[in-house]
């Protein structure tokens, strides 16, 4: 239950005031001839401004909360909040859209995530992303060398970044996305006929918040495709735990040691398909 619809339920009149509903105070000793208690549209925590009455409007009406509905309504704010503050990194001026195939992948799809190349910074060499957080701002930019021998293979600029799941807009198949470990992983699935695939950048880089931000786009639930080793299952299984908590059904898909979701070719991506949401 909400807070509006909890008001609602007990007839109380309620006016929007910024991020609070204003009522006339729920202090029985307090005769409110004007409203004067605010009350926090998302938690419920009112507070009296001329009598300092204090609480919440859950506690004090013996009703549940929907907790996981006030944490998305508090991300979402946030979230709102970084789309008017935030302007985003712009691309490295002199850089060139790639328009290759490299590792087999079709040049629409890395056009269709903006790849580039430069050759005048920390860059040179590799096949950079830019990544974008769910506001569609550039927060980072992840650089893949092209060679096999280059260290580091990935470069992420700036370093201390924090990136979200990516891409942060997701396209769900039945209500469901494909979550895998790497950006490599995410695009070759996406290119033979899985777009609802998005990566983690390693599965230490998960927390309640990104899942929660599937959920606020209506995704139902997540097919966790990780290594098949003991390291990969077992951050799979604590994801299965952690989806649980934000209301995501999940699925860990084991594809064995040896396959990685990043070479599957077309035909296998295709059973995978079929495999996952043919019924």
């Amino acid at each position: 239950m909400r807070v509006d619809e909890l008001l609602q339920e007990q007839r109380i009149d309620y006016k929007v005031s910024g991020r609070d509903y204003l009522v006339k105070c729920l202090n029985p000793d307090h005769e409110d001839s004007n409203p004067s208690m605010r009350v926090d549209q998302v938690t419920g925590v009112f507070n009296c401004f001329a009598c300092g009455f204090k609480g919440n409007v859950f506690k004090h009406f013996g009703a549940a909360a929907n907790y996981l509905e006030i944490k998305r309504q508090r991300l979402k704010e946030s979230i709102n909040e970084k789309r008017s503050a935030s302007i985003g990194f712009e691309f490295p001026r002199g850089f060139v859209p790639y328009i290759g195939n490299w590792r087999g992948i079709q040049p629409e799809t890395y056009k269709h995530f903006d790849a580039f190349m430069h050759h005048e910074t920390q860059f040179n060499g590799r096949l950079v992303f830019p990544v974008r957080d769910i506001t569609g701002k550039v927060v980072a930019f992840n650089g893949r060398h092209m060679t096999m021998t280059e260290i580091p293979k990935y470069l992420i600029y700036p370093p201390q970044a924090k990136l979200p799941l990516y891409p942060s807009a997701v396209k769900p198949i039945k209500g469901r996305v494909i979550l895998v470990e790497g950006i490599f992983d995410m695009i070759n699935l996406f290119d033979k006929g899985l777009p609802n695939a998005i990566c983690c950048f390693g599965t230490k880089n998960i927390d309640e918040d990104k899942l929660s931000i599937l959920k606020m786009q209506n995704v139902e639930g997540v097919d966790i495709i990780f290594d098949g080793d003991t390291a990969g299952q077992d951050a799979a299984e604590a994801l299965k735990i952690l989806s649980d908590k934000v209301g995501l059904t999940s699925r860990n898909i084991n594809l064995g040691q040896h396959m990685d979701p990043g070479a599957l070719a077309e035909t296998q991506v295709q059973k995978l398909r079929e495999r996952l949401y043919s019924s």
